[in-house]
């Protein structure tokens, strides 16, 4: 997620996920100047899953990643793989943006299935493990959220269940929480595996996708799109920029819009070592993925060595990571006091693009291109799921045929202050928190 904006040399980031995963395709620089029918900008999950269903559907297609496939947040992340939103509700979803907003609802929920059956289908190892998702909350008036998501989810189709505070016990393994909400598509996976994976589908598929080349810029020139890189350009048809959070560190003349209506927030994630077969046992037996209702969000799963995947947020950057591994540690102990003594083997970090309302942003940049950003920690299954929509747009379908609302562009004002202001948003989450629990 975070990283340098030199192109040409990228650090392993340190994650449990770059040290147990295979090395990806080799994705050579872009050098000189190419013709082709469709460009995408961003080598993650949604740029990769865009060039895997152009290339699917008959059209050329060529892909440009500032580092390497995944090395940004679609490799970083903690791999829980959710069919919501964090906060909007298919009702305010629907009430913002009409028909385009049901569509995009429909999308949503289906998104954690369409990317375990493109995962199956394409043979990637990605340890998937389509186990649900459960949101359990935190403190007795937060029932309401579970049973809003259920009422509004079920009436939709979603495969939800409303949990009592005896049940999200038994499949948690801990009486820290008071009720939740379930639904049964969701899962977990190694993100860096499923980008990778991706890739490799993609180029075998016949798409060019060039590492180590960051777009600069783009512009319209007659019928075509030209995107200027270090050593060369592309020129298409169509374009299609997928590189959210991201968007102004490699290159602020990329896209300053849309770079300046999301703010990256940095977020933590953290793995334990290998639990005992006993502790593990006791500790979400089911191995759903878990993420709860704190406003400073408690998250775990398990990865396919047992170990818990977790992470948390801290304030003032001074020995950052032994502050963590002490914090989350203690939070782990109270959560599962059977976890006993907490260690972690692997600490690192990356951007999550925040919106102000939490919704995503889709825009038409001009004739056949198309951009968003705004995962608000909701990425994984969307991303992927937005592949289809972003290639069936390339291809010509018309609005209402799409899961995408768009919206032009509307960057934050004071953009910079709010950047590094947002961080100070973890006070107030924990105030809150705090205050309802008490109540």
């Amino acid at each position: 997620m975070r990283g340098s904006r030199v192109a040409g040399t990228v650090a392993d980031h340190g994650s449990i996920w770059s040290a147990v995963t295979p090395s990806g395709i080799d994705c050579p620089p872009l050098s000189g100047t190419v013709s082709t029918d469709a460009v995408v900008i961003g080598a993650g999950f949604t740029g990769l899953s865009t060039a895997l269903a152009l290339r699917k559907a008959g059209v050329e297609v060529v892909v440009l990643e500032a580092a390497e496939p995944g090395w940004g947040a679609s490799g970083r992340n903690n791999g829980q793989v959710i069919p919501t939103l964090s906060r909007p509700d298919p009702d305010d979803i629907e009430a913002k943006h009409g028909e385009a907003g049901e569509r995009f609802v429909a999308l949503l929920r289906d998104c954690a299935t369409i990317l375990f059956d493109l995962a199956r289908s394409h043979g990637i190892e990605a340890e998937a493990e389509q186990t649900g998702w459960v949101q359990p909350v935190h403190s007795p008036g937060r029932i309401a959220i579970a049973e809003r998501r259920y009422r509004q989810w079920s009436k939709r189709g979603a495969p939800v269940e409303l949990l009592d505070a005896e049940k999200v016990r038994a499949m948690l393994g801990s009486k820290a929480w008071y009720g939740g909400f379930w639904n049964r598509s969701g899962g977990h996976i190694n993100p860096l595996a499923l980008a990778r994976g991706l890739a490799r589908a993609a180029a075998a598929a016949g798409a060019t996708i060039h590492g180590h080349t960051p777009a600069l810029d783009y512009r319209r020139n007659g019928d075509r799109w030209v995107v200027r890189t270090p050593s060369g350009e592309v020129r298409a048809r169509a374009l299609v920029l997928a590189t959210n959070a991201y968007s102004g560190e490699f290159s602020r003349a990329l896209a300053p819009s849309i770079a300046k209506e999301v703010v990256p927030i940095l977020s933590w994630q953290m793995a334990t070592r290998p639990l005992p077969d006993e502790i593990r046992a006791s500790i979400i037996p089911g191995r759903q993925a878990m993420s709860d209702t704190h406003g400073e969000l408690y998250f775990a799963r398990y990865d396919a060595r047992n170990r818990l995947i977790t992470g948390g947020a801290i304030l003032a950057p001074v020995d950052r990571r032994r502050r963590l591994e002490a914090m989350i540690g203690a939070r782990l102990r109270r959560l599962w006091p059977q976890i006993g003594e907490v260690r972690f083997d692997y600490v690192w970090n990356g951007y999550v693009g925040m919106t102000k309302d939490y919704l995503p942003r889709f825009h038409r940049l001009g004739p056949d291109a198309f951009a968003w950003a705004g995962c608000n920690g909701r990425a994984v299954g969307l991303s992927v799921a937005l592949g289809g929509e972003f290639a069936k747009a390339v291809c010509g379908a018309a609005d209402r045929d799409l899961a995408m609302p768009f919206t032009a562009p509307a960057p934050l004002p004071f953009h910079g202050i709010m950047r590094r202001l947002a961080p100070l948003m973890l006070l107030r989450y924990r105030r809150l928190d705090r205050a309802e629990i008490r109540t």
